[in-house]
């Protein structure tokens, strides 16, 4: 019987065939140094891309570095302003009849400055004016005395005696703009009655 057995490489189709039959592969260390070759150049080359994209993402990663944050809101005007009674002024000669004068004193105490655009109070028979004329600003940490003057217009719409008085007064800042009410205490409820009672008893109009 015929027979084909294992087929056999040609002459000279492996690496190590040389010219003489029979002659050994080459040494193992070759194989080795070859391999520890191409795990080094590997190495750096990874190291070098690794660089690469370090460098082109610099940017995007320095945009997104934690901002500081932005320094806080100025305080609401109301917040900050207070207002003090202080005693009743003389009227000035030469003013209307049934009209009296008080003294208030407008304190900021931080923040940005605050401007008075306007001062009332709740009767409608009443009038009021101030010096100084509103609007005027005040400046955080300082006071300002202001003198506000009422002339009764109409005795039917004024109370006979007022027992919680208040002033409203119109404040503005960099924040924002608030009407605030200020009860300014018995004292001035006091003051306030008696000087309706003898603006509404002087039949001068």
């Amino acid at each position: 019987m015929s027979g084909v057995g294992p087929v056999e490489p040609g002459e000279g189709t492996r690496a190590w065939d040389t010219d003489e039959p029979g002659a050994p592969p080459p040494p193992r260390r070759s194989r080795e140094r070859l391999a520890l070759w191409y795990s080094l150049h590997r190495r750096a080359a990874l190291t070098t891309a690794t660089a690469a994209v370090l460098l082109a993402g610099g940017g995007y990663l320095y945009a997104t570095r934690p901002q500081e944050p932005p320094p806080p809101a100025a305080p609401y005007p109301a917040q900050v302003v207070d207002v003090t009674y202080l005693e009743q002024v003389a009227t000035p000669m030469g003013v209307r009849p049934r009209t009296f004068s008080f003294a208030v004193v407008l304190s900021v105490a931080s923040g940005p400055p605050v401007t008075v655009t306007r001062i009332a109070q709740p009767y409608a028979g009443v009038s009021v004016t101030s010096a100084p004329q509103a609007p005027f600003p005040t400046k955080a940490g300082s006071s300002r005395k202001i003198v506000v003057t009422m002339r009764v217009t109409d005795c039917g719409k004024t109370p006979k005696s007022a027992g919680l008085p208040f002033l409203d007064v119109t404040l503005r800042n960099s924040r924002a703009i608030q009407v605030q009410s200020y009860i300014l205490g018995a004292r001035y409820a006091q003051d306030l009655s008696e000087a309706l009672q003898v603006a509404c008893s002087n039949d001068t109009g």
